[in-house]
């Protein structure tokens, strides 16, 4: 068998279809490669047991304890049978209840003093954690064979604990890596031999049968650090190929140009820049200068002025004779980054204009629901070069759309878009134009590595002079009801101070998702039945409770993304102009909305959003020079990772250590929801937020071998993985830049 084909052998082959189908369907495997990089989560010891104590809640576990008490009850007058069993393990006790036809067989083999492995969904009950019906092995019968096979698996060795389904348990995981581990010998090795002999890494076929049957704690050590290694350096070259590619491509360089609109408008700011604006400045003015195209992401904590160093650098491009383009995720954004440009830009925004200046330009707004003039006007003056600054929403990548000379693309929130967009705006350039992208979601500096590892990142961590400080608490509505009813009496107070207020629901709700009566009952039950089971507090019935309720007599108007364009634009007009006491809206406002006066929110239902949506929402109170307040309201239990969620976030304003948190409770690094997919599928044993050692040192080693030979032409071996790691999603999630 050739050298990759074995690892390309579909599963239903060696497995049966069955199980094959489980792999495929619950846990994304396909082909033999797919089972072997499958590793396992946790090793378990004969002598160093799970500790019941320490299991999370609603997760599916497996863990090995002993028996300490079996017994069966009988309820419903006689008519059913519940066997509950209690293990123990030194650290805690667990229950096991088994119900009706299911009790017989765990009622003979489940006696006090055995020891067996046990898996499934821990759950509580009158204040206990259970597993209700679990599959399990005994570890010391010695009726059955495969007890015995247990046995002798389990004495002498560090037991594999896979990450695991409820329709497939770690020990039948195991038995199927039995059958794929004589394959671990075709591995094709990615690592160039030189630097796996300097950096004394194991052999990959011994690596792989380390991770998967190892025999002491140093085999499992010596093949985590290889296949870390591994997973690290082929993404490194990946994205070290881009970034050499890109440099490869030609740009117009864009140099600034003396007494221009950027001298202009720098001598019309009525503050000075922060260090960090002028350090990030010159990066990015440094970039612009080169002939090949810049690729720039720029991260800094909501507020801390990213749009002002955008903006200048569009300016450096006007001035350079070339437009640029700033592209928003959504139509409110982009009519608040139109507005405050204009703003900031004041007559420089009227170039052409009576009463303009002569040294300006043209700044036009672009969406999808303009009226037919203004987007005609608006078409004609990017094709005649009349506009030097395009605002706009996806509207901006239609074929009608044309560009005197583009030079520069900012995009707004990058991970909001996909890869086919971001190129479309680029091929409207005659060369491929210069790129910045933006984003307020902090990312460590592993992440910013790996995820946006084409990109060189620019930090903006300094807040503007005169930003307030945000007090975050959390409102557990649920235990303490009069915690929430106090939650509207602050709104209250706020507003009677001159200020405003946000609330925020994670669903619209309107008549369309009422009209369905049956839909609407069942919901209802099943609510009443299990409070998890609610649908999300939407906005509509919020707002309208505040109305008659809690915020009598304040003016409530409602933004969510349904409404007419116009109509949202009127309302955040309002909004802004302090004609509205409370706003009630979904996350439209999460991204950019600066209203200086708003120093409250309340976030309903906060454990359904994330840490990093989360920081985002709190980031549009405290603008302006009173104190900002962030109430997080929510019916989560005390215990729950969710409420463990909140009260990370009530506890730092640092969006940098959020987004840590964030990452060690997700694990993955899924920090930036689905923008991470294509590596998110391929990094199964490196975590980005432990091991940035071997990530920095991966994409060192990549640099050097990509700068001698781009193509990879003397290392077949690094082509082959390449090839398979860049099928073709991952290929399309890293063509970012």
């Amino acid at each position: 068998m050739d050298r990759v084909s074995s690892f390309d052998e579909p599963l239903k082959k060696l497995l049966g279809g069955a199980t094959a189908k489980v792999m495929a369907e619950h846990l994304d495997l396909h082909t033999v490669g797919d089972l072997l990089h499958h590793y396992p989560r946790r090793y378990e010891e004969r002598g160093k047991l799970t500790a019941l104590a320490d299991l999370p809640l609603d997760e599916h576990v497996t863990v090995v304890a002993q028996v300490a008490d079996a017994r069966i009850l009988m309820f419903n007058n006689g008519r059913g049978k519940r066997l509950e069993v209690t293990l123990t393990d030194g650290s805690g006790r667990l229950q096991l209840v088994f119900f009706g036809h299911g009790v017989h067989k765990p009622h003979k083999e489940l006696l006090p003093g055995r020891q067996a492995m046990f898996a499934g969904k821990v759950s509580v009950f009158n204040r206990k954690m259970q597993l209700a019906h679990p599959t399990y092995q005994l570890l010391d019968a010695s009726d059955a064979d495969e007890a015995t096979e247990a046995v002798d698996a389990f004495a002498g060795r560090l037991l594999p604990i896979y990450p695991a389904c409820k329709q497939l348990d770690s020990w039948r995981i195991a038995k199927a890596v039995d059958a794929v581990l004589p394959s671990a010998q075709d591995a094709v090795d990615p690592l160039p031999a030189s630097l796996r002999e300097g950096r004394g890494f194991t052999p990959l076929p011994e690596a792989l049968l380390k991770v998967h049957r190892p025999q002491t704690k140093a085999d499992v050590e010596d093949a985590k650090a290889r296949l870390k290694w591994d997973e690290a350096f082929v993404l490194q070259v990946a994205l070290a190929r881009r970034r050499y590619a890109d440099t490869q491509l030609p740009a117009v360089a864009r140099r600034p140009v003396a007494d221009g609109l950027l001298d202009a408008f720098d001598a019309k700011l009525p503050f000075t820049l922060t260090e960090g604006q002028e350090k990030v400045s010159k990066e990015i003015f440094d970039d612009l200068a080169t002939e090949h195209p810049m690729h720039r992401l720029l991260q800094g904590e909501v507020g801390s002025g990213k749009t002002m160093v955008a903006l200048r650098a569009m300016l450096t491009v006007v001035d350079a004779g070339g437009q640029a383009a700033m592209l928003a995720p959504t139509e409110v954004l982009a009519q608040q980054h139109h507005r405050s440009i204009t703003e900031m830009m004041g007559e420089l925004a009227e170039g052409g204009m009576l009463g303009g200046s002569d040294r300006g330009t043209k700044v036009v707004l672009l969406t999808g629901s303009m009226g037919m003039a203004a987007r005609r006007q608006a078409l004609l003056d990017l094709v005649t070069g009349e506009a030097g600054i395009v605002i706009g929403t996806h509207a901006l990548i239609e074929d009608k759309v044309q560009f005197h000379d583009l030079g520069l693309v900012v995009v707004d929130e990058q991970h909001r878009f996909g890869v086919e967009q971001r190129d479309a705006l680029r091929s409207k350039g005659k060369q491929p134009p210069h790129l910045l992208v933006m984003t307020a979601t902090p990312i460590p500096r592993t992440v910013a590595m790996t995820v946006f590892g084409d990109l060189e990142t620019s930090v903006l961590d300094q807040l503007p002079a005169g930003r307030s400080p945000i007090a975050s608490h959390v409102v557990p509505a649920k235990d303490k009801p009069h915690f929430l009813a106090r939650a509207w009496e602050r709104v209250r107070e706020e507003v009677e101070n001159g200020h405003q207020a946000y609330v925020v629901c994670p669903r619209i709700g309107d008549d369309a998702e009422e009209a369905d009566g049956k839909k609407e009952k069942a919901k209802k039950k099943a609510a009443d039945e299990d409070p998890e089971k609610r649908p999300p507090l939407a906005v509509l019935e919020i707002a309208d409770e505040l109305r008659k309720g809690a915020l009598a007599g304040l003016t409530v108007e409602v933004l969510h993304g349904r409404m007419h364009p116009d109509e949202k634009d009127d309302v955040m007009r309002r909004f802004a102009a302090g004609d509205v006491d409370v706003l009630v809206a979904t996350t439209v406002i999460e991204v950019g909305v600066n209203v200086p006066n708003a120093t409250a929110m309340v976030i309903m239902d906060a454990d359904r959003f994330g840490v990093s949506q989360l920081h985002q929402l709190r980031g549009r109170v405290g603008r302006g020079s009173a104190p900002g307040l962030c109430l997080l309201v929510s019916e989560a239990h005390e215990a729950s990772p969710a409420r463990a969620r909140l009260s990370a976030v009530a506890a730092t304003l640092d969006g940098f250590e959020l987004s840590r948190i964030d990452l060690e409770q997700r694990r993955e690094g899924d920090v930036l929801g689905q923008a991470q997919s294509g590596v998110r599928s391929s990094l199964r044993m490196l975590t980005v937020i432990d091991d940035e050692e071997v990530i920095a040192a991966a994409r060192e080693e990549a640099v050097a071998i990509v700068a001698a030979d781009p193509e990879l032409e003397h290392l077949p071996e690094l082509r082959t993985v390449l090839a398979a790691l860049l099928d073709k999603d991952r290929e399309e999630y890293l063509d970012k830049g």
